[in-house]
């Protein structure tokens, strides 16, 4: 997978732009790479993704290269284990459409809130 030719953070917006060598852009919303972070905390450790929820203003404090390979994003609310590949953030930018209905989808069935609920 070809790194991507730019990548760029819109700390206002909340989105990460990614552009690769082919002409792909993405502007993929930093609450959206939060919920489908690869990490295995997210990812559920082999089992069931985890349904992460309250990260609609979710921001990102900086990203570090892991290698030539990869991305880390370190979140604003302390999430920073997980390594977004060339290929994941591709995957991410293809499906987005798709993965962001299925996450609005299973927040409605667990009657969960994208927002940050305050105790």
């Amino acid at each position: 997978m070809e790194a991507p030719t730019d990548i760029t953070l819109h700390q206002k917006s909340k989105v990460l732009e990614v552009e690769y060598p082919d002409g792909a852009n993405y502007k993929l919303p930093l609450e959206y790479l939060r919920v489908y972070s690869p990490s295995a905390e997210v990812r559920g450790h082999g089992g069931p993704m985890e349904l992460v929820t309250g990260k609609r203003d979710v921001g990102v404090t900086s990203i570090e290269p892991v290698g030539n390979y990869a991305i880390q994003l370190n979140f604003d609310d302390g999430h920073n284990t997980g390594i977004f590949s060339w290929e994941t953030l591709r995957e991410l930018g293809d499906n987005y459409e798709d993965n962001w209905n299925e996450y609005l989808a299973r927040l409605e069935k667990a009657e969960a809130s994208r927002d940050k609920l305050w105790h």
